[in-house]
C-alpha cells in the first residue's frame, strides 16, 4: 500500500482534482438538463405522460422537439466529457475504468438518440398510445434507446458498487444506491406491464427510471465534489 493510499487500497488526497472537478460539474449539467422532461408539466407538449415515452417529447413534428432535442444532446455531451475527464485522471482500474467508458458509451448514445428521433405519427394518432407504447422497436432510435440504457445501468451497477465495495463516495453509497434501486424497480414495472395486457401507467414508469437516472449522475456528481477520496481500489 502505498502513502497515497488508505487501508482499503483506495488513493486519496486533500481535494478533487481538476479533472474531477470539471467531471463534477459536467454531470451535475447533465443531470439537470436529462431532467428536461419535466417541461412537458408546462409546456404544450402534446403527449399523454401515462401512456407516453419520453422520447415522443423530441420526436418529428412535436411542438416544442427543439428544447428537449437540444436538452437530451447537452446531457449527452456534458456526460462524455466527464467520462473522458475521468478516464485521463486514472487511476486505471477494472471497476472505475468500466464504470467510465460506460458513461461514455451513454453519453454517446443520448446524443445519437437526439439525432434520431421517432418518425411523425400518423395524423390522428398519439405515438406509443395502448400497446404501441415502443414505438421505436420498429425505428432506429431502438438502438441508440437501448445502448443508453444499458450503458447508464452499467455505469450506475459498477460504480455504485465500487463505491459499498471500498468505502469512498459516501453519496454515491447512499443516495445514489437509493435511486439506483428506484431505477430497478421503475425498469421492472415497465418490462413485467409491457407484456401484461391492459394499461399499466407504463409511461409514469419510464419517467420514474429517467429521474432516477438524472439524481444518480447528480449523486454522483456531488460526491466527485466533496470526497476526497478518488476510486482505484486494489483488485
Amino acid at each position: 500500500m502505498s502513502a497515497d493510499q488508505d487501508a482499503t487500497g483506495v488513493e486519496t488526497g486533500r481535494h478533487p482534482s481538476i479533472a474531477m472537478r470539471l467531471a463534477a460539474a459536467a454531470l451535475l449539467v447533465a443531470g439537470i438538463c436529462y431532467s428536461s422532461w419535466v417541461l412537458e408539466n408546462v409546456l404544450n407538449a402534446g403527449v399523454d405522460p401515462a401512456n407516453s415515452f419520453l422520447s415522443e417529447l423530441y420526436a418529428e413534428g412535436k411542438p416544442h422537439r427543439r428544447v428537449f432535442a437540444t436538452a437530451e444532446q447537452i446531457a449527452g455531451a456534458m456526460v462524455a466529457f466527464a467520462a473522458v475527464c475521468g478516464l485521463v485522471r486514472g487511476p486505471w482500474r477494472s471497476w472505475t475504468t468500466v464504470g467510465w467508458l460506460a458513461l461514455l458509451c451513454f453519453g454517446a448514445a443520448t446524443i445519437a438518440d437526439a439525432l434520431l428521433p421517432l418518425r411523425a405519427c400518423p395524423p390522428g394518432r398519439i405515438c406509443g398510445a395502448g400497446r404501441e407504447l415502443f414505438p421505436q422497436l420498429h425505428q432506429p432510435h431502438a438502438l441508440t434507446s437501448t445502448l443508453a440504457v444499458t450503458s447508464i445501468a452499467v455505469a450506475a451497477f459498477v460504480l455504485t458498487g465500487f463505491a459499498r465495495r471500498s468505502g469512498c463516495w459516501p453519496v454515491v453509497r447512499t443516495a445514489g444506491f437509493a435511486a439506483l434501486v428506484v431505477g430497478i424497480l421503475a425498469t421492472l414495472w415497465m418490462l413485467v406491464g409491457d407484456n401484461l395486457s391492459g394499461q399499466f401507467a407504463l409511461g409514469i414508469a419510464q419517467r420514474v427510471q429517467v429521474g432516477s437516472i438524472s439524481l444518480w449522475m447528480i449523486a454522483f456528481a456531488v460526491a466527485l465534489f466533496s470526497d476526497n477520496t478518488w476510486g482505484g481500489a486494489t483488485e
